[in-house]
């Protein structure tokens, strides 16, 4: 024996002057933001970029004091010296640190939006 069961389909009844949908540009453009931006807001996109390019600069670290990590940067700050002796170790380190700033902001970024 097969069960029927009937379904109802509700439509919202159509305005003569605006049809089903409204039309609002506002609601598009606030929209089409939050899907550029992530939710999170231009700072919000942009704060991974800047630490990146702040820990692109060789030497100071300076991605991980963005990211108010001043400790870390300070050890890595020290843990270079040693390294400068081997080049290949000291460019490793860099790109870590460019690597881990870019984490820690976005990081920041995800903690705050939820």
């Amino acid at each position: 024996m097969e069960a029927h069961t009937e379904m109802t389909l509700i439509l919202p009844e159509e305005d003569e002057k605006k049809g089903f949908l409204e039309w609002r540009p506002i609601r598009l453009l606030r929209e089409i933001w939050k899907e550029i931006t992530f939710g999170v807001g231009a700072w919000g996109t942009l704060r991974p970029l800047i630490t990146a390019l702040l820990a692109a600069i060789p030497f100071l670290f300076l991605g991980q004091h963005f990211n108010r990590q001043h400790r870390k940067a300070f050890d890595w700050t020290m843990l270079q010296v040693p390294l400068a002796l081997t080049v290949v170790l000291w460019i490793g380190l860099w790109f870590y640190s460019i690597f881990d700033a870019w984490r820690e902001a976005t990081k920041h970024i995800s903690e705050k939006s939820a």
